[in-house]
């Protein structure tokens, strides 16, 4: 006993494991105390608590329309009892004070059963209506469409539905949110719809091909107005207006919100407005929206709305309605490996990604890359994953400039930006993500002026390798893509073999900005660019300017030159 006192004594003269020791029970007797403090309980505060799950993500993808602005609250049950405030519903029920006990189920049906333990309550302003049969060829819910394969939830699947006055939100395959007016299919049993959500994994978001869809009760009855309709033009009366434009009704009390409420009923994406009737279709060969006609053709005042314009029988007020058109959404795999590579090249910032979103939306095939960027693929690039040399996908994107990558790619579509635009886009996308921006401490930090110098010699040597060493190259300036994408769009379509569908390019141009086109530049307060910047660019632009015209090809548009 004494030899084993006289150790222990040794033990803790050593100062470090002294220290150690004594550290280790400091901490061991806090962790009792917190144990003891967890099971003494915690005092239950009346009323609605938010459940852990139900933080508001941040929003989805601007997708090219006005989206609403609305002050409304949410209250969307989920498990345990508990409820959901979102921004867009109004909660009048109160909580129940305790959670009810679940029951005994098997795992799959816990599974398909999750979150809807109080879908049969009717104070419920998102409710639960079933698990539904989808067809990629005719969706069930026929709105607009977003994709997250990473962090769905079914909380920001009807936020974003709500936001843009939909009555319908769906999910489906774990990451997919589809918004619509009219559930257009039918029931499936709730068993098929048993995958969780990417963001969240104590919810359902359908299945293979199965919608998990809930209903959202809108507090008010202005949400479904037209306030994200898009106002395309004045036109002309296409000659056979009953093919051209198919559904039609005459109101006499005719005003834009009801015209466009009434095509949105119906599933069209175009509202026209002719007097007192309203016209609803598609853009089609027969009404292509591309000529537009003086406003004041149209400026007659709406019989239901004396501030509003209402068109004529011969000249037609348009609107693009909340609906998506879905003739051109379906993409896929190619059904047999490509016999060629073809390259979609770009200087970094030259507007590749929505490039690629175009021409998925036009041919129906996926594109591949040159890299694997998760991002994208997360958003509905499903090509991304590929290796670009796997022959599945339509075309490839690389920023890639040396002789050894061009030579590998049969044919390129090379497009080409402005660079003081392109510089900006790629420095945003850097330092602020794919559709984000920079921050203003990095446009007046040391960054700014080290990206330039670094990355305006490569806009040229970009363009003049491809053009050097590039087999059947097609130019193709981004501000000639934006200014008349139908024309450009068919250019580049051909390039890949694909017959254009006349059809099929106009329902792109309704749906042209895409998950990844960032809606403008920001505007600094600033000019970034100093005058030494712009004197070496407008170098590099000049001699880009004469290898395209060496090649017979038209030069650099003119406002690439400095302002």
């Amino acid at each position: 006993m004494a030899k084993f006192l006289v150790k222990l004594q040794r033990y803790f003269r050593r100062r470090p494991v002294r220290f150690f020791t004594l550290l280790a029970l400091y901490l061991a007797a806090g962790s009792l105390v917190f144990l003891h403090s967890g099971f003494s309980g915690e005092p239950t505060v009346p009323g609605s608590q938010r459940a852990p799950g139900a933080a508001e993500g941040p929003g989805l993808p601007y997708l090219g329309v006005m989206q609403l602005s609305r002050g409304f609250k949410a209250s969307v049950t989920v498990p345990g009892g508990t409820r959901r405030h979102g921004p867009w519903f109004k909660s009048t029920s109160k909580e129940p004070a305790e959670r009810s006990k679940a029951g005994d189920y098997s795992s799959t049906r816990s599974r398909a059963s999750r979150g809807r333990s109080g879908r049969e309550k009717e104070e419920d302003r998102a409710r639960y209506i079933g698990c539904y049969v989808d067809n990629t060829r005719q969706r069930t819910l026929r709105g607009v469409s977003f994709f997250d394969y990473k962090k769905m939830t079914v909380f920001r699947c009807q936020d974003n539905c709500a936001e843009r006055g939909y009555l319908y939100a769906g999910l489906e395959f774990g990451a997919e949110c589809y918004c619509g007016h009219k559930v257009q299919a039918p029931n499936a049993s709730e068993t098929e719809c048993n995958m969780v959500c990417k963001g969240e994994r104590t919810n359902t978001c359908g299945g293979v091909n199965r919608l998990s869809i809930y209903r959202l009760e809108l507090a008010q009855e202005s949400a479904r107005r037209y306030g994200s309709a898009i106002f395309r033009g004045c036109f002309h009366r296409p000659d056979n207006i009953s093919i051209a434009l198919p559904v039609s009704q005459v109101m006499l009390n005719m005003s834009v919100d009801k015209c466009v409420d009434f095509c949105t009923e119906k599933e069209y994406p175009l509202s026209a407005l002719a007097g007192t009737s309203c016209h609803c279709g598609f853009p089609t060969t027969l009404f292509t929206l591309h000529e537009r006609e003086d406003e004041q053709l149209c400026a007659q005042k709406c019989a239901g709305e004396e501030f509003e314009s209402c068109g004529t029988a011969e000249y037609l007020l348009v609107y693009q309605t909340q609906v998506q058109d879905n003739r051109c959404m379906d993409r896929r795999f190619l059904p047999t490996r490509a016999k060629q590579l073809v390259a979609l090249a770009s200087f970094p910032g030259a507007g590749n990604t929505w490039a690629r979103h175009l021409i998925e939306l036009a041919t129906g095939f996926y594109t591949g890359s040159y890299y694997f960027d998760g991002s994208l693929y997360n958003k509905g690039f499903k090509g991304e994953r590929d290796h670009w040399r796997s022959g599945r996908t339509i075309c490839i994107k690389t920023h890639e400039s040396g002789q050894k990558e061009i030579e590998s790619f049969d044919s390129a579509i090379l497009l080409i930006r402005n660079p003081y635009k392109a510089l900006m886009a790629e420095f945003n996308r850097k330092y602020g993500g794919h559709i984000g921006f920079a921050s203003h401490a990095h446009w007046k930090g040391k960054e700014w002026p080290e990206f330039v110098a670094n990355y305006a010699p490569w806009w040229a040597t970009h363009t003049l390798d491809w053009l050097r060493y590039g087999k059947k190259v097609l130019v193709v300036h981004f501000e000639d893509l934006k200014r008349d994408l139908f024309v450009q769009l068919q250019r580049m379509v051909g390039l890949l073999g694909i017959a254009a569908c006349e059809d099929r390019l106009l329902c792109v141009e309704g749906q042209k900005d895409g998950n990844f086109k960032r809606s403008g530049l920001r505007k600094l307060e600033y000019d970034p660019y100093t005058p030494e910047m712009r004197k070496v660019i407008s170098g590099y632009i000049r001699t880009v300017d004469t290898a395209l015209k060496l090649r017979n090809l038209s030069g650099v548009p003119d406002d690439y030159y400095p302002r």
